[in-house]
This record gives C-alpha cells, sequence and structure tokens, in this order.
C-alpha cells in the first residue's frame, strides 16, 4: 500500500518517490507510488492537484486503501519527482479545521449541529439543524471562533478501534468498521475525519462569517478562513475605498450618504413620474385629435416602452380605440385596447409577425413585439394600419 504522507508528514508538498503501477482506463492512466502526499477526494475535502515529474495530476481518487494519480500520459521513468499545490492544499486544511471548530462552537454555545460541509473554490458552507440563527448569535459564534484560534489550541491526529470510541467524546458516531481516524481540538472538539489539518488552530488564521441562507429547514452558513478570507477582505476594501472616493464621503459617513442619495432618487423618480402622466396627457389629446378612426398607430423615436405605456393608458382611458405606440430606441411595439374593442391583440400579433422577423405574443386585450431592427418595426406598423380590422362595440 502506498505510504500516506499527507497523514504523517502533512507538511510536505514536495518529495521523490517510485511508480508501483500504471493501469489505463477511459483513456486517463492511473498511477500508484510508493509514498504520496497527494491527498483524494474524501471527508468532505477536495483531491490536492499538482505535478508528477511534468505530467499533471487531474484528480486523486482512494479505492480500496490504494492511492491513485490520474494523469494524461505515463510517466518516462519509475523514479519521479511529486509536488503538489501548496496554495490549494494549505486553503483547504485551513477550511477544514475551521469547520471543526465552527461546529464545535455552534453545539457549544447553542446546541446547533451540522448536518453537512462543503468545500469549494468559491464557497465554503455547512448546514446547521436550525432553521434560523439571529445576527447577535453569528457575531457570538464567530468571536468564539476566533478566540479559540488565536489561542493556539493543538490539534492531534490518531488512529483508535472501533471499540474503543466508546471512550472519545465524539462529535458524531462514524458509520465506519475498522480502525478509525480521530481529528482532536485540544479541549474543544473530537471527530472521525480522513481530512487534512493545521497542527494548531492558530494556523487557521482567521475566521469570517460570510452569509446564511434558508436550506429545507435549516440554515447554510457560509464562511471563509485564513488566507482566502485575507484575500475577500482586500478586495471589499478596495471596493469600498473606491466607493469613498467617489462619493467624496469617508468609510464612517458612507451609509448615511447612501441613504441620503437613495431619498434624493425617490424624490426625483417622483417627480419624473409627475411629468411623464402630465406630459402623456397632453400627448394623448394632441394623438386623439389626429386620429378620429378605430385605431392609433404612432412611432416615436425619443420614448422608451416603459413611457409609451403611460401614455397608452391615458389614450385608452379616454376613448374605445386600438392603440399601437412603437419605441424606435427599444426597437419594441405594444398593441393595446380597454376592451371596447373587436379586436384580438395576442391572435394578430402571433399570425403576421413573422413576417417581419419580430418575437412576441400577448392577450386579447395587449400584446408587445420586439423587432431585430427599425425597419422591419415600421413596416409592422404600417401592416397594422392596412389589415386590421376593428369593430367598435
Amino acid at each position: 500500500m502506498t505510504e500516506k504522507l499527507y497523514y504523517s508528514e502533512p507538511q510536505t508538498y514536495e518529495w521523490t518517490t517510485e511508480v508501483t503501477s500504471i493501469l489505463e482506463r477511459n483513456n486517463k492512466i492511473y498511477v500508484t507510488l510508493a509514498k504520496t502526499a497527494f491527498y483524494p477526494t474524501g471527508g468532505g475535502q477536495p483531491h490536492d492537484t499538482g505535478y508528477i515529474d511534468t505530467l499533471k495530476v487531474l484528480d486523486v481518487v482512494e479505492e480500496e486503501e490504494e492511492i491513485f494519480h490520474v494523469l494524461e500520459s505515463k510517466p518516462d521513468t519509475k523514479t519521479v519527482h511529486c509536488r503538489i499545490d501548496k496554495k490549494r492544499r494549505i486553503d483547504h486544511t485551513q477550511h477544514h479545521t475551521g469547520q471543526h471548530l465552527l461546529s464545535a462552537v455552534c453545539i457549544e454555545l447553542y446546541d446547533v449541529h451540522t448536518t453537512s460541509f462543503h468545500l469549494g473554490e468559491e464557497t465554503v458552507t455547512i448546514d446547521l439543524d436550525i432553521p434560523e440563527l439571529t445576527y447577535e448569535q453569528l457575531q457570538t459564534i464567530e468571536a468564539k471562533v476566533n478566540q479559540y484560534i488565536y489561542e493556539g489550541k493543538q490539534v492531534k491526529t490518531y488512529l483508535v478501534k472501533e471499540n474503543e470510541l466508546s471512550q472519545i467524546p465524539l462529535r458524531k458516531i462514524p458509520d465506519v468498521k475498522g480502525e478509525i481516524r480521530i481529528v482532536e481540538i485540544e479541549g474543544i472538539d473530537y471527530s472521525a475525519c480522513c481530512g487534512t489539518h493545521v497542527l494548531q488552530t492558530s494556523e487557521i488564521g482567521i475566521l469570517k462569517l460570510v452569509k446564511t441562507e434558508k436550506q429545507r429547514g435549516n440554515t447554510r452558513l457560509h464562511f471563509l478562513c485564513g488566507f482566502r478570507a485575507i484575500h475577500d477582505y482586500h478586495v471589499k476594501h478596495d471596493i469600498l475605498t473606491e466607493i469613498t472616493k467617489y462619493l467624496s464621503t469617508s468609510k464612517e459617513d458612507l451609509i448615511e450618504r447612501i441613504k441620503k442619495m437613495e431619498n434624493e432618487k425617490k424624490e426625483v423618480g417622483r417627480k419624473l413620474d409627475e411629468a411623464l402622466n402630465e406630459n402623456a396627457i397632453f400627448l394623448a389629446e394632441s394623438l386623439l385629435q389626429k386620429n378620429k378612426g378605430p385605431f392609433i398607430v404612432q412611432a416615436f423615436a425619443e420614448k422608451t416602452l416603459q413611457e409609451l405605456q403611460i401614455l397608452s393608458r391615458k389614450l385608452m382611458d379616454t376613448e374605445n380605440k386600438l392603440v399601437v405606440l412603437a419605441s424606435i430606441p427599444d426597437k419594441k411595439c405594444l398593441l393595446q385596447h380597454n376592451g371596447e374593442v373587436d379586436f384580438h391583440c395576442g391572435q394578430f400579433v402571433k399570425e403576421h409577425i413573422s413576417s417581419f422577423h419580430g418575437k412576441g405574443g400577448g392577450a386579447k386585450n395587449n400584446a408587445q413585439v420586439i423587432f431585430a431592427n427599425e425597419s422591419d418595426m415600421n413596416a409592422f406598423l404600417e401592416h397594422v394600419k392596412h389589415n386590421s380590422i376593428i369593430k367598435s362595440r
């Protein structure tokens, strides 16, 4: 069997060893080594990556206690030099021990238990058997975890036999047989685990709770540890610095400045709505004077579809007409009436729109169409003028 350096020498990142076997499966090469520090996927922790000589390690899997390294081609020599991605391994190790510590603190403080753990490249989460945690509870959990990190508690790993488990205060009894690997955080947590871990909690660096979300009646807690947490801080600090510079304010006054801007935006929006309504009333009167027939068809070079919807409502409130309005900037057209017109907007669009390279649909009183270009839209408007048969009730 392969000697597992990731257990016996957890801080080994480069080594020289012998190739013990080479297998071919599914156009991939599976290689075993006399000794390896490449950790295989397991226990919620992803596999290590790196190189065997110049060959990239694509995956690492464990089958019947043997470790297989998946490569694209065979090694040229029996003796090989191996190196793992140190940054990735340290990230995984910090987060895995951080998860043990976080889960233990959740039990210690609130008797909340972890039901699952996910360690991904973008996000790291645990699922907790509680519907919700308050802001104050989250703050307390984070503070307690970081206290234990700063205290530098020893992290020990060792094997015990199945009949010895009753002597250990395990957080969860494992469903495995034979010898079982225990990860112990001094005086805090005892867990059965096959993953890689730091030697003392201070190596976690820091743990930051990021957010929570509901997950099937439980709470999913996102967190970051160590170098990944520091990188996240740098990114957010740079963003915050740019925002304060752009708004010419301090970090301390930023929230109040944003609240003030939001209130100003609402006031501007209110005044804009009033102006749009007043303009729509004036424009509706003008269009009704010019169009005495059963429909109004008009394109606008400077109005959005949203503005035309306001105008259409004003027109329909005044008379029973088919209203067909088009926004040249949006390349969109709406067809509407107030229900007192014998015309099915959606059906008309469905039957005719393909001839004008448009897409759209709707119901009897309301339909919308979007066009690829202005020329097709204008052709459709002309088609409406000459082919819609409307009978006023």
